[in-house]
C-alpha cells in the first residue's frame, strides 16, 4: 500500500479525544518521540499504527486516509477553479494533494474563498461595491454540524438517559404525557389549543406554558415537547457546543440552537443504544423503523444520519431534503460527501426523480468524479397543512451511504456493487464536476478550456 502521511488528522483525532502526545503515544503503546515524528509526518502511518488507532479509538479506518477528507478536498477543487482566484488549470491538483495533506490549511483556504463569495454577493444585492459582506446563517449552521459529524456525544448520551429515567425505550405511546409530566416538574404546563396559521408549537414565556397546535399527531406533539425539555435540561450542554464554534452571521447562532434542540428531541425519543439496534435489525429500513417508532420519514431518516457515537457507529449517512427547484434546504453529514456550495446539484441525482414517483422509495447506485462509489435512498415526503387554505409542502429526502456500507441495509438487495459499469456517474454539480463526457452538463465547469468547432456536433454540449 502507498505510504499513509497523516500528522494532521492524528493530531486532529489527539486534540478531540483530549489528549497531549505523550498520552496517545502511550495509548498506541507508541514512545512520544515517534508519535511527534508522525504528527510531522517525518514518518508515515504504518498498517500496525494504523490498525492500532482504529482499535483504541474505535474509528474508521478511513480516518486517516485521504478518502476522510474527500468533502474538504471537494471544496478546495471549489476554491481553486473560481475563475477569480485566476490559478493555473495545471497546479489545480498540486494544489489540492497540498490541502489533503495539511487540512488546517485547507479549511481556511474554504474559509477565506467563502468570505470572498460573500463579499460578491453583498455587492450585487447593494449595487455598490465597498458592501459589507454578510455571511448566511445556515451555511455557517451547516458547517457547524458537519463538523462534529452530525454528532454531538455529550447531548446524545444526556438526551438517552432522559428516556431512560422516563422509561421510555423508543416505542410509540404514552411518550408525549410522560414528558408532559417531566415538563411540569420545571413549572411549565402544557395545552392544545388552535394556534395562527403557520404555527405547529409556541413556547409563552409569559405563562410558562407550551401551546401546541391541535391536529399534532402523537409522535410531533412528542417531539417538540423533547425539544423544549432539552432547551431547559441541557442547556449547559447545548451552549458549550455553541460556543466551541465561532457564529459570525446574524442569527446562526439562534439557528443552531434550534437544530441542536432539534437533534437533542429525536435522541431522546430515539435514544440512541435501542435505536441502532432495531436499526441494524431490520437493515435499516426506513419504512419499518416508522412503524416502530410512530414517527415520521424524515424524522426516522434524519435521526439514521445521527449515529456515529465511538465505538458504536452505524451506517455513516448524508442526509439531504431538496425542493423541486433544487433548493437544498437541510443537508448534514456523516460522511465526507462533497456536493457544490454554489450552483445546482447533478440531475442525473435520482433525489429529483422522486418528485415523478411521490411516495416511492428509489434506490440509486452513484460513482463521482473522484471514484467514491455510494447508494441512495429518496422518498418524497410532504409537511403538515393544518388547513385546506394553507399550502402544502413536499420536498424529497435523501439518505446515501458509501457502498461499502451499503450491504448492512435492505436497500443493497438486487444491486450489483462490484459493476462500474452499474453505477450512475454523478457529481457534485456543474460549476466543479470534472466530467466532458455528460450529456446533462448544464454549463462548462469552472477552469475548463471552451472548444467549439462550429462544423461538429456532439451529444455532450462542452
Amino acid at each position: 500500500m502507498d505510504k499513509i502521511y497523516a500528522g494532521s488528522r492524528l493530531k486532529q483525532l489527539r486534540q478531540e479525544r483530549g489528549l497531549n502526545q505523550a498520552e496517545l503515544a502511550q495509548a498506541l503503546g507508541l514512545s512520544a518521540s515517534y508519535v511527534n515524528q508522525i504528527e510531522h509526518d517525518v514518518r508515515p502511518v504504518t498498517v500496525p499504527v494504523l490498525l492500532k488507532v482504529t482499535e483504541v479509538f474505535g474509528i474508521d479506518p478511513t480516518f486517516v486516509s485521504r478518502d476522510s477528507n474527500s468533502r474538504l478536498i471537494g471544496e478546495v477543487r471549489e476554491v481553486l477553479t473560481d475563475p477569480e482566484i485566476r490559478l493555473d488549470p495545471g497546479r489545480v491538483e498540486e494544489m489540492i494533494r497540498v490541502a489533503a495533506d495539511h487540512p488546517a490549511l485547507a479549511h481556511v483556504l474554504v474559509d477565506l474563498h467563502t468570505r470572498l463569495r460573500n463579499v460578491r454577493e453583498a455587492e450585487v444585492f447593494s449595487g455598490h461595491s465597498n458592501a459589507a459582506p454578510q455571511a448566511l446563517p445556515h451555511e455557517e449552521v451547516r458547517d457547524f454540524f458537519y463538523a462534529h459529524r452530525n454528532y454531538f456525544d455529550s447531548i446524545d448520551t444526556a438526551c438517552e438517559q432522559i428516556a431512560c429515567e422516563m422509561g421510555h425505550s423508543g416505542m410509540p405511546g404514552g411518550l408525549a404525557d410522560r414528558l408532559t409530566d417531566r415538563l411540569f416538574h420545571h413549572g411549565i404546563t402544557t395545552t392544545v389549543a388552535p394556534q395562527p396559521t403557520g404555527f405547529l408549537h409556541r413556547f409563552d414565556r409569559a405563562t410558562n406554558q407550551i401551546i401546541l397546535t391541535a391536529g399534532l399527531s402523537e409522535g410531533q406533539r412528542a417531539f417538540r415537547l423533547a425539544a423544549e425539555l432539552a432547551l431547559v435540561e441541557l442547556s449547559g450542554l447545548v451552549n458549550d457546543q455553541l460556543d466551541s464554534h465561532h457564529f459570525s452571521a446574524p442569527g446562526a447562532r439562534p439557528l443552531a440552537l434550534k437544530g441542536l434542540a432539534s437533534y437533542a428531541a429525536a435522541a431522546t425519543i430515539m435514544p440512541y443504544r435501542d435505536f441502532l439496534a432495531r436499526a441494524d435489525g431490520c437493515g435499516y429500513d426506513i419504512e419499518q423503523l416508522e412503524a416502530m417508532t410512530g414517527l415520521n420519514y424524515e424524522t426516522v431518516a434524519h435521526r439514521l444520519s445521527t449515529l456515529q457515537r465511538p465505538g458504536r457507529e452505524g451506517v455513516p449517512f448524508t442526509f439531504v431534503r431538496v425542493d423541486r427547484a433544487g433548493n437544498m434546504s437541510k443537508r448534514q453529514s456523516a460522511t465526507g460527501l462533497h456536493l457544490g456550495r454554489a450552483g445546482g446539484t447533478c440531475p442525473l441525482w435520482n433525489v429529483y426523480k422522486t418528485f415523478t414517483n411521490p411516495g416511492e422509495i428509489m434506490r440509486q447506485f452513484t460513482r463521482m468524479p473522484d471514484g467514491g462509489s455510494y447508494l441512495w435512498i429518496s422518498r418524497t415526503v410532504r409537511h403538515h397543512r393544518s388547513s385546506f387554505a394553507e399550502p402544502g409542502k413536499i420536498f424529497a429526502v435523501g439518505l446515501g451511504c458509501e457502498a461499502r456500507h451499503a450491504h448492512r441495509t435492505v436497500y443493497a438487495t438486487g444491486l450489483d456493487f462490484t459493476d462500474p459499469a452499474a453505477a450512475t456517474p454523478i457529481g457534485p454539480g456543474c460549476r466543479t464536476c470534472s466530467r466532458t463526457d455528460c450529456s446533462q452538463r448544464a454549463f462548462p465547469a469552472v477552469g475548463q478550456t471552451i472548444t467549439v468547432d462550429p462544423h461538429t456536433s456532439r451529444v455532450a454540449p462542452y
